[in-house]
């Protein structure tokens, strides 16, 4: 069996088993906290928060400035443990690192300048608004950008004064252990703490209720479980869960531009993207040769491993249904042989909206298609999902592009380019994509919590 979240048993303590998901060669154990160590790791946090909050906010950015520096200097290292552990390229792997102390650094700009503000009341009293941090931050974070994301919840967090405990996925632990060690090196101790286990242990965490905060980004089933949990202890919840995102082609397009939009927001990091295109809705006058194309960019494009044999397992499934039930493969699709798990970028047609491909999120390398006859009906097609992550829509016309964000029910819309944003851009997921804001400065004040303050003199 090759995956990377395997629960084995070693000498009466749980331990989660890394395989490589190209080769199915062991990379190494983790062993998964018990409760005794969370219920110690929780207790600690509590304890050393007041101290932390008390630290003056410059400090707090100079240890981020210095995360953020070693996580320069060792990107090289966990860009492979990366790749190691999830499939993923080292070159792109580096790159998400080196996103993740950029984050660190922004934050570590952003948090001192974290402001309040005063308000006109009485001329003898003083009325003003500040932020405070929340206390103890859950940092329940995924496997397919470990260290970028994370570094965004982890700098929001440590920047406005909350400690952390960071829960990496168990699907990319030891990546997880080595960020965690980095950061808490720079940081007084226990203000960050990591602790490893499956959704066991994450769930636990989550239902403590002497946790503020519990931040997660993955699955909808999940974060739908951290709300019922946060929901009887009273801490906020943080969720960027699933997506189903959409692309709608429309017609006048360069076709070939088209298909490779197409191809890179589908099979990039082969699919594992939280927001990869997942439906693809194409205009019929431009439907035939944008299939040809996109099927000559899947055929040539270098798709890395999934990241195991059991999510693989899920990504085919969809596949075969969708065939089963009257979609046509135009390429991919078969389960290679040898070692791993790797999958074929692969391309569906003739894609309906009541098929799973179409309904749920595959994170895979799979491209369904469906021809629409109007720009309005691919537009109302995609908003009719329970997801609202993000949609991209490729239009030369200015006002298909207006109708378009201004209709689509999801948290990001863009216009012409599958990836992209300009820096300190932030995004709100909606319905089964979860709630808040989970990147730029917008989740500063998702970490803290606004006080009011009304001072007066006594009388004489």
């Amino acid at each position: 069996m090759s995956g990377s979240d395997v629960v084995t048993f070693a000498d009466d303590h749980r331990v989660i088993e890394i395989l490589d998901p190209a080769t199915g060669a062991a990379v190494g154990e983790v062993p998964m906290a018990d409760p005794a160590e969370i219920d110690q790791c929780v207790r600690t946090a509590n304890h050393v928060q007041p101290l932390w909050a008390r630290t003056p906010a410059g400090e707090r950015a100079a240890a981020l400035r210095a995360g953020a520096a070693l996580l320069r200097e060792r990107a090289d290292e966990l860009a492979e443990l990366n790749k190691a552990e999830t499939g993923r390229p080292a070159p792109e792997g580096k790159e998400g690192v080196l996103a993740g102390a950029a984050t660190l650094e922004q934050y570590a700009e952003l948090g001192p300048v974290h402001r309040g503000k005063s308000l006109q009341g009485d001329f003898d009293a003083t009325d003003f608004m500040v932020w405070e941090p929340r206390g103890v931050v859950v940092a329940l974070t995924p496997w397919n950008d470990p260290v970028a994301v994370s570094c965004g919840l982890l700098g929001a967090a440590l920047a406005t004064g909350n400690v952390v405990i960071y829960k990496p996925s168990e699907r990319a632990p030891h990546t997880g252990r080595l960020l965690g060690e980095l950061l808490a090196g720079v940081l007084p101790e226990n203000v960050l703490q990591t602790v490893h286990g499956n959704g066991q242990v994450g769930a636990l965490l989550a239902a403590r209720p002497d946790v503020h905060v519990v931040a997660h980004v993955g699955s909808t089933t999940t974060g739908r479980a951290i709300a019922k949990s946060t929901a009887q202890t009273g801490a906020k919840a943080l969720l960027e869960n699933g997506g189903n995102d959409a692309l709608v082609v429309d017609s006048g397009v360069a076709v070939e531009w088209a298909a490779e939009q197409a191809a890179l927001g589908a099979f990039a990091n082969s699919g594992q993207i939280c927001v990869s295109v997942e439906r693809i809705f194409v205009h019929r006058d431009v439907a035939t040769d944008f299939l040809a194309a996109l099927v000559a960019a899947a055929e040539s494009w270098k798709a890395a491993p999934l990241v195991d044999r059991r999510h693989r397992e899920h990504v085919h499934a969809q596949v075969r249904d969708a065939i089963e039930h009257g979609a046509e493969l135009l390429t991919g699709g078969v389960l290679p042989g040898g070692a791993g798990a790797h999958y074929p970028a692969t391309v569906l047609a003739e894609c309906e909206p009541s098929m799973r491909i179409m309904r749920e999120e595959t994170f895979g390398p799979v491209a369904p298609v469906r021809v629409v006859n109007t720009f309005e009906q691919g537009i109302a097609e995609a908003a009719n999902d329970e997801y609202g992550l993000a949609a991209t829509v490729l239009t030369p016309s200015m006002a298909n592009a207006q109708h378009a964000w201004r209709t689509l029910p999801v948290g990001t819309v863009k216009i012409n380019a599958v990836f992209g944003g300009a820096p300190g851009g932030a995004a709100q997921p909606r319905r089964a994509s979860g709630t808040g804001f989970g990147y730029g400065p917008e989740l500063l004040d998702e970490m803290s919590q606004m006080k009011v303050v009304h001072l007066r003199p006594a009388p004489r």
